[in-house]
């Protein structure tokens, strides 16, 4: 059978590593062979859970273990071909030895070679749930598009590989005298975009990998899980919770009084942005959550409160649907209780604020819609689709 796998993903500093230990212990607690996995460059796992973890799986409680990832040991087992290969190059253009193997590894990389170790755990077939810590929003969103970029290397690339190696080296050597990739590199990028293409196809498995989003109740930490949401929306994952942490508690007293206040009106827009996702709390307690005793209230304070299985899937649907062509983008978004005089539109800037019966949801757009705007708005079967059009604001500017 296969894993039950949970994302957790969310800004710097929102306890989000707290938060994927706290279920995984629960996940253990109710039974399951559990593996929580860090694929932050920045661990804290082993801090969080009070244990010594390594590269591999290490115990870290009953049926629970716990493993934090090498992103040098990944790229090592993954990239030594292409950066071989890349670091011969750079080398040969001037570049002292350090910063030629500084630049060998784009951006983002050893996140992406961190993150592959969930579809070995997943393929060896000794756990029943993984929960995983993942890198700070950007650096996970960065990934999401690299199994698109993979298809294409296996599509387009590889078919021809032999006849670039065969024709394109002898002139790349005596042309433009660079080094010429190796069969070893081809190997390494093919392996990778396999490897790609497999991890997204565990994440594409909506019965089994969901994605949450943690959060503190702060606007501009709010704003950034409301973009991911709609990434995430976009790329087919499932998003099924969110997570509020660090909520103060109501009897805060008078100096903190205005902090509860904002927080109150900041947990109602979440509660509209990612509706009809269940939003889970919180509180801000009284000392840092580390170790097994502050993890266990961490859990059941998110999932005792309304008696979530927190192995769960808790929402099973992409609420937003946003397909994008060069000229069009086409948004879906379930509105299940509306009727379609009730419903009013507004764009502004990257925000589509959508009223319901005086009620809104705001809803943040990728950057690539920036020049976009909303054509044509329908609304059937309790679903609303909004299009939108690149070309739009030109024939406007044209008086056409």
């Amino acid at each position: 059978m296969l894993p039950r796998t949970i994302l957790y993903t969310g800004k710097g500093g929102v306890g989000k590593t707290s938060v994927a230990a706290c279920t995984a212990r629960a996940c253990a607690e109710a039974g399951m062979r559990t593996l929580v996995i860090s694929t932050d460059p920045a661990h804290s796992l082993a801090e969080s859970l009070g244990v010594e973890l390594s590269a591999n799986p290490q115990p870290a409680g009953n049926r629970l273990w716990g493993q934090e990832v090498s992103a040098q040991e990944e790229m090592e087992r993954h990239w030594s071909g292409v950066q071989e290969w890349l670091g011969e190059l750079l080398l040969d253009r001037g570049l002292d030895r350090i910063s030629a193997e500084e630049l060998t590894v784009p951006p983002g990389m050893d996140e992406l070679f961190s993150l592959l170790r969930l579809q070995t755990a997943h393929e060896s077939g000794n756990w029943e749930a993984i929960v995983v810590d993942c890198a700070p929003t950007g650096e996970t969103l960065r990934l999401l598009s690299f199994p698109d970029v993979a298809r294409w290397w296996i599509e387009k690339v590889f078919p021809i590989e032999r006849q670039i190696l065969a024709t394109a080296g002898p002139i790349a050597r005596s042309l433009l005298d660079i080094p010429v990739p190796t069969h070893a590199v081809f190997a390494d990028i093919r392996r990778l975009s396999e490897n790609l293409i497999a991890m997204n196809e565990i994440l594409q498995d909506r019965s089994r990998a969901t994605i949450r989003l943690v959060m503190n109740p702060e606007k501009m930490v709010i704003g950034e899980a409301m973009r991911t949401f709609t990434y995430l929306n976009l790329y087919g994952y499932l998003t099924d919770a969110v997570i509020v942490n660090r909520i103060f508690p109501d009897d805060v007293g008078d100096y903190f009084a205005q902090w509860r206040r904002l927080q109150e009106e900041h947990l109602e827009l979440v509660s509209s942005a990612f509706a009809p996702v269940p939003v889970l709390r919180a509180p801000y307690f009284e000392q840092e959550v580390v170790g097994p005793e502050m993890l266990d209230r961490l859990a059941a304070a998110l999932f005792g409160t309304d008696h979530h299985d927190p192995a769960a899937v808790l929402h099973d649907a992409v609420t937003q649907e946003l397909e994008v062509s060069e000229r069009e983008a086409r948004l879906r978004l379930a509105l299940p209780l509306a009727h379609k005089g009730d419903i009013t539109l507004k764009k502004i800037g990257l925000e589509l604020v959508v009223g319901v019966n005086g009620q809104k949801r705001t809803i943040t757009l990728p950057t690539a819609l920036a020049g976009f705007e909303p054509t044509a708005a329908t609304f059937e079967d309790g679903t609303l689709e909004v299009t939108f059009d690149h070309a739009a604001r030109s024939r406007v500017a044209n008086g056409r």
